[in-house]
């Protein structure tokens, strides 16, 4: 069963996805909304997603077609710092987002 993968960061890059997933990955322009992404968040280098339950807050991003074993693989590649969360897209999909780890 396929999941998709909104991606708002590095995993857009054709060699990172190759480098996780060890191939490229399918997907397509899509929206996150009432978030907004803060540049630099994550050891002061890596972006990150806020709720803010503002619909006119949105994300633009890339929503990918994963498996569960290309999640698994993202988990390590985003390592503690971030969390798995699901949320409804723009375009009606809904999709795992990495979201900060408050834990």
């Amino acid at each position: 069963m396929l999941d998709y993968l909104f991606t708002y960061g590095t995993l857009q890059d054709a060699q990172v996805q190759i480098y996780v997933f060890g191939k490229p990955l399918i997907g397509s322009i899509d929206v996150l909304t009432g978030f907004q992404k803060t540049d630099a968040a994550v050891y002061q280098r890596y972006p990150l997603v806020i709720k803010t339950n503002q619909q006119e807050h949105e994300v633009e991003g890339v929503a990918y077609e994963v498996s569960e074993i290309d999640l698994k693989k993202a988990d390590i590649y985003e390592t503690s710092a971030y969390k798995r969360e699901k949320f409804q897209l723009k375009s009606g999909k809904w999709a795992w987002v990495y979201v900060e780890n408050s834990n």
